[in-house]
């Protein structure tokens, strides 16, 4: 290195958060909204077209997994297309598909219509989020990457947030098309917005060696400009399928506690917001309060995640947090199964259930981008989430048998609960595993 000069690696890591680098993470967030609007949509609008069409609550489960199974292979595809072809031009596929598909929502008049419909968009909204977060993670420092792509994954239960609060005016007043127009109109307006203003990440360019690329970036970051030339951020894997590098050097005991982590804590969080809208109403309780219970869990989420992902900054090592919350949350979801008819108690244990189970979830998704390095970010992130995505299938589609024998609630949350148990030891010895590794 030259005196003076700056490797890229040290230029990211030691400039100061600059505006566009907060532009890039809102943006991301911004899509995360809608990602998290649209995933939410379904169960948001379920209880409306299982009276209108005369259906028994227990057949939206497969409408539920057929956008999770989508949503699953999403998330293998675009993260592998991301890492091979980009970031920017697989989230900008990834979008333009979610948004178109989920404007021919209104149009289907069959549960099997629905199905196809609900697992299409499922493909563009689970692979635009190991892509969010790939992008934010490498346009972020280390000192705050955490707290970046927490703070940027909160977008995704806001926007379930904002479709709870959304549903409960817009389905009276406008019917349940209403929920699907707006959800595609958001994500068209913006796309130019990520064709203008969202550079292709730079540390996947210097992977790539595309030392133009990395250039141009850098005067428009308004970075330092004494840079070595260096594109070593972190080395690529060559010569290996990127999936089975996800096993190599170390990684395949955290690959898999993330695997198993991620399934069981996708599985929890996609039962109860899938069904605690029916599960309240056939309890007696109101259609407000019932739609706004699964607010309260992704408002309780972004609390919990921000919290979390800002302890972990602080103290280095976030397992410790994150499996403490899973812990709580375990408490907080056999809770819920006692509500009753009582709104207050069911919106309170859905908030706390948010903050530590699901808070706790999204922190694992963000240390993912941190467990794997540049060449194998989206991929590891995509499959990660992608693993999860089958728990989240089998919680909304279990959850509707179970609930079709008759299965009392109490014990319907019990089990629910002991999933979060299993997702916090699950993630305790990924922290354990690491030391060792690193010691």
């Amino acid at each position: 290195m030259k005196p003076g000069t700056l490797d890229l690696e040290t230029i990211i890591d030691t400039s100061p958060l600059g505006r566009r680098q907060v532009v890039i993470v809102a943006l991301c967030a911004l899509v995360a909204m809608v990602d998290g609007f649209d995933t939410q949509s379904i169960a948001l609008v379920a209880p409306v077209i299982v009276s209108a069409w005369g259906l028994k609550a227990s057949t939206f489960g497969v409408v539920f997994g057929a956008g999770l199974l989508g949503s699953l292979i999403g998330a293998f595809l675009f993260g592998l297309a991301a890492d091979r072809v980009g970031r920017k031009p697989a989230l900008i596929a990834a979008m333009f598909l979610f948004a178109v598909v989920t404007l021919a929502t209104p149009l289907t008049a069959s549960v099997g219509s629905l199905i196809a419909v609900r697992l299409v968009t499922g493909l563009g909204l689970g692979g635009a989020l190991p892509i969010l977060i790939s992008i934010t993670s490498e346009y972020a420092p280390t000192r705050l990457r955490s707290t970046l792509v927490s703070l940027m994954f909160c977008g995704f239960p806001l926007g379930a947030v904002v479709g709870g609060i959304a549903a409960a005016r817009l389905i009276p007043a406008f019917g349940w098309p209403s929920i699907f127009y707006i959800g595609a109109a958001i994500p068209l307006l913006l796309l130019p917005a990520i064709l203008a203003l969202v550079p292709e990440s730079i540390r996947f360019l210097a992977m790539k060696h595309d030392r133009v690329g990395v250039s141009a970036i850098l005067q428009r970051m308004k970075w330092a400009a004494a840079w070595d030339g260096d594109l070593s951020t972190a080395p690529s894997q060559p010569g290996r399928s990127p999936v089975a590098a996800l096993f190599a050097e170390g990684r395949a005991v955290g690959t898999l506690l993330l695997w198993t982590t991620l399934f069981l804590s996708l599985l929890l969080t996609y039962f109860l917001i899938n069904w605690i809208p029916i599960i309240a109403r056939q309890s007696g309780i109101g259609m407000s309060s019932a739609v706004l219970a699964v607010a309260a869990v992704n408002l309780g989420a972004i609390v919990g995640c921000l919290l979390i992902g800002r302890l972990a900054d602080r103290r280095g090592d976030p397992t410790a947090f994150i499996s403490f919350g899973f812990a709580l949350g375990a408490v907080a979801i056999v809770l819920i199964g006692s509500a009753g008819q009582s709104s207050a108690w069911l919106l309170t244990t859905a908030f706390l259930t948010g903050v530590f189970s699901v808070g706790a979830q999204m922190c694992t998704v963000a240390y993912c981008a941190s467990f794997y390095d540049t060449g194998l970010r989206a991929t590891g992130v995509g499959w990660a989430i992608g693993v999860g995505r089958v728990g989240a299938i089998v919680g909304p589609v279990v959850g509707g048998m179970l609930i079709g024998t008759g299965m009392p609630t109490t014990r319907l949350f019990l089990i629910v609960g002991v999933m979060s148990a299993g997702a916090a030891l699950a993630v305790f010895g990924v922290g354990q595993h690491a030391a060792r590794t690193n010691a």
